[in-house]
């Protein structure tokens, strides 16, 4: 009887070093945080019966929109969300800070509590255009429109939605985005894009000042938007 149970424990220990998951490298603010505010003028969260908003927070403008279902998503690799098909966890709304998987690896979004102190430097990258060529349109991992042109950006680790000031340091340029997608992850033609803290939409980039260079070192930290009036 104890080696039927010591071979089962051995089993189970294999099986669970076979399984390919990625820990959590992203980097949360020690000690006390000073939380950054915005004001923002506008509903900027979709809530239930609602399929559009328009919202500003200073300079910016954010219009987010419900994709229809049949969209492709614009990370193809996304294989499950929270455990189920991608598009029936965005169908149930259950992909805020839900685990998913990108081909056979499984990534875990932070807490909405710990991600109000993230702050990352690194290299920030940008997608976006290929997109156009979709005769429908592409939706982003919380099932948003994808807008190439839009204030957004794709994390492995955020909450869905939320907000971040992104600050290239190579030229002081800094824009707010609305993070409601999911990478960058490593690429079979580049494994060292998966590097990478954030995809920046093509327009972000823009304004950022590295949509010709195509990379930039920047630094990402979440803020908290105060609604106003």
């Amino acid at each position: 009887m104890r080696t039927f149970i010591v071979l089962c424990l051995v089993f189970i220990l294999l099986t669970l070093s076979s399984c390919s998951a990625v820990k959590t490298p992203y980097k949360i603010v020690k000690g006390t945080v000073k939380v950054t505010y915005y004001g923002v003028k506008g509903a900027y969260e979709l809530t239930a019966g609602t399929t559009s908003l328009v919202y500003t927070v200073g300079k910016f403008t954010f219009k987010v929109a419900k994709a229809p279902i049949d969209w492709s998503l614009t990370n193809k690799d996304i294989e499950t969300i929270d455990g189920m098909a991608p598009k029936e966890a965005i169908r149930k709304g259950r992909v805020k800070n839900a685990p998913y998987t990108v081909k056979g690896k499984t990534y875990y979004p932070m807490s909405v509590e710990a991600a109000k102190t993230y702050e990352e430097t690194g290299i920030a990258s940008w997608y976006g255009y290929e997109t156009v060529k979709n005769n429908k349109g592409a939706m982003t991992a919380n099932g948003e429109v994808f807008d190439p042109n839009g204030m957004t950006a794709a994390h492995r680790y955020l909450p869905l939605p939320t907000h971040v000031k992104v600050t290239n340091l190579e030229n002081n340029r800094w824009v707010i985005l609305r993070v409601n997608d999911r990478g960058p992850f490593p690429s079979d033609y580049n494994p060292d894009s998966g590097n990478r803290i954030i995809d920046v939409s093509a327009g972000a980039a823009k304004k950022l000042g590295f949509y010709k260079k195509g990379l930039a070192r920047v630094k990402v930290e979440t803020i908290e938007l105060k609604q106003e009036g």
